[in-house]
């Protein structure tokens, strides 16, 4: 990837067109696993069951109709961009409400943008599903770097606050000054680091995962583990850092707080790390969250 494509800020639509020799391809490996020996009435208890694998792979092989899925995707509309050097797909589905409040829904793993489409039509047109119109979303739902398909990335790093600055800085290239951020799972962790870096626009974060505190990857002793002071309830506050001017935007954000990738490709002459997006100032809110974490959290700048 050129550093022309590491700071590409167009939008293109896009259309998912799997040539049938890949699904070709896919049936014929399916159909020539070679299946291993199992030891007698071990159940679960040695992995999966050999039996139940088989039949979700033959449900693959011969039942799952790709090209149906395929068009349903179609018919909702998508596009592609570059952000922080990788291949953005996202969905954009705009609400008949003019006024409706624009939201980002970030899946988890193993997801994709699939898990929301069963929302999509209450959430963005509510009266035409018995709801309130007034209650409708312009919902922007993209696909994290290295899911689905977003990316590949082309480097290491794409923790969930490096997605969460990308979410910013795809939200200020849609134009959308404020909104929402919605999420589950990995989204779950996005979205409140969304609320944080873009506190200025975010008008309040929804997670359908308990995400207080955070456990560093490696051998911890669980005695000594402590919640994160970024994280730990109510009263957390955003964080805005300095600011700076992106090329391409008509809109400021804090800049990332973080140094430039290493193996990224170097900047444009005359900008900073982290220049390339958009640069926000704005208060610093704080956040009101339920006392107890559960399966449902809201929280709203207050």
């Amino acid at each position: 990837m050129s550093s022309t494509d590491h700071f590409d800020a167009e939008i293109r639509p896009y259309r998912i067109e799997i040539p049938q020799a890949d699904l070709d391809d896919l049936h014929d490996r399916l159909a020539r696993t070679r299946w291993p020996d199992e030891l007698p009435g071990v159940g679960w208890t040695r992995g999966v069951p050999l039996g139940y694998l088989r039949e979700l792979a033959t449900y693959w092989r011969d039942a799952y109709d790709w090209r149906k899925q395929e068009t349903r995707l179609n018919e909702l509309p998508q596009f592609l961009t570059i952000i922080d050097g990788a291949s953005v797909h996202f969905l954009h589905v705009r609400s008949p409400e003019p006024d409706a409040l624009p939201l980002v829904l970030t899946h988890g793993w193993p997801g994709s943008i699939v898990e929301f489409l069963d929302v999509i039509g209450p959430l963005s047109n509510p009266g035409g599903h018995g709801g309130d119109p007034a209650d409708a979303f312009h919902l922007v739902i993209p696909s994290i770097p290295g899911y689905g398909l977003s990316g590949p990335t082309r480097e290491p790093g794409w923790t969930t606050d490096r997605v969460a600055q990308a979410w910013a800085e795809l939200m200020a290239r849609l134009g959308y000054d404020r909104y929402g951020a919605q999420g589950g799972d990995w989204g779950a962790l996005v979205s409140p680091e969304l609320g944080r870096i873009d506190p200025g626009h975010v008008v309040g974060v929804h997670v359908n995962a308990a995400t207080v505190g955070f456990i560093p990857f490696g051998p911890v002793d669980p005695r000594s583990w402590r919640p994160s002071p970024r994280s730990s309830g109510p009263g957390w506050t955003g964080s805005t850092g300095s600011s700076a001017t992106a090329t391409g935007t008509s809109r400021s954000r804090p800049p990332a707080p973080r140094p430039w990738p290493t193996g990224s490709p170097t900047p444009r002459p005359g900008s900073s790390p982290g220049s390339w997006r958009s640069s926000r100032s704005g208060p610093t809110p704080r956040w009101s969250c339920p006392p107890t974490p559960s399966t449902a959290t809201s929280c709203s700048p207050t």
